[in-house]
């Protein structure tokens, strides 16, 4: 399988989604991917554990995409050989009553990973800039001081929102977190047949939801505000990655290669050492447990 280049997903400068492939093209059957996403699914294990033992460094998978870009079965798929004590998923919905007696950031900070953990936010704290951007009247919710309706939220509230973000993840950065964030990029024809197999599929269409349609006839808003979050959140310590996604299992394959690429930057992690005691009498304990 051709090499994949963290890097080429990267976004380093100003995007325009319009322009980015929904669908990656290389020479693979899926048998070829899905021995590569093995592979690397190992080695995230074996990483994984070393990180558990050296525990200073957490780790925050961020996922975001439209309805049906494959987010869940992604966690399964890639996460899927990890130690379950070691990552944990959050699933973020609309704010109960209590979530929003606080401010926006507040229930996202609950669900941090521990040091030597990683979590996986499957819709994250970038809800509060896209779907609110689309549907703004849920901020109205939020009963935030000056916003009394809807023509009072102005580009000023939502540039404050984008830095609070940015403030959020740099200060994470500094404490030890890795962060690393995924747009799966789809088309709306992928979509559309995604949608549709739900409906088809006696086993998935419970997953079927009518406010599915109602939000795909809101993509091209979609489309321009998660751009825009993307332009304007990708920093080094918080780095944006858009992955075609129109196929799931390269999409799979991607994530995987380029979190395991990542975390190759933290050099100072390493496989556990005996504790010095433990080590000078091994000897000994082993004779008591023989007996």
């Amino acid at each position: 399988m051709k090499s994949i280049n963290p890097d080429d997903f990267r976004v380093i400068e100003p995007i325009s989604l319009s322009k980015i492939p929904t669908e990656l093209t290389i020479d693979a059957d899926a048998d070829e991917k899905e021995e590569e996403l093995l592979k690397i699914q190992q080695k995230l294990s074996h990483r994984q554990d070393m990180m558990y033992a050296h525990n200073k460094h957490a780790v925050l998978i961020c996922l975001q995409g439209m309805d049906t870009s494959g987010k869940d079965s992604l966690i399964r798929e890639v996460f899927k050989e990890f130690n379950s004590r070691g990552v944990v998923v959050h699933s973020f919905k609309t704010p109960n009553s209590s979530e929003l007696e606080h401010d926006f950031l507040w229930r996202h900070y609950l669900a941090l990973p521990e040091k030597g953990k990683f979590t996986v936010f499957n819709r994250t704290h970038y809800e509060n800039v896209l779907v609110t951007r689309v549907h703004p009247e849920y901020l109205l919710s939020e009963n935030l001081p000056g916003i009394e309706k809807v023509e009072d939220i102005t580009d000023t509230f939502w540039d404050n929102r984008f830095k609070s973000i940015n403030h959020f993840e740099k200060h994470l950065a500094h404490n030890g977190t890795t962060i690393l964030k995924f747009y799966l990029h789809m088309s709306k024809e992928e979509q559309r047949k995604r949608l549709l197999h739900r409906l088809e599929n006696g086993e998935d269409n419970w997953k079927f939801s009518t406010g599915d349609l109602k939000e795909r006839e809101r993509w091209e808003d979609y489309m321009k505000y998660y751009e825009e979050a993307i332009n304007k959140t990708s920093k080094d310590h918080a780095p944006w990655f858009v992955i075609p996604a129109d196929d799931k299992e390269m999409a799979r394959v991607i994530v995987a290669k380029i979190i395991w690429e990542e975390l190759q930057k933290l050099t100072d992690i390493k496989d556990p050492e005996l504790d010095s005691t433990v080590k000078a009498n091994i000897d000994l304990y082993k004779e008591q447990l023989s007996k």
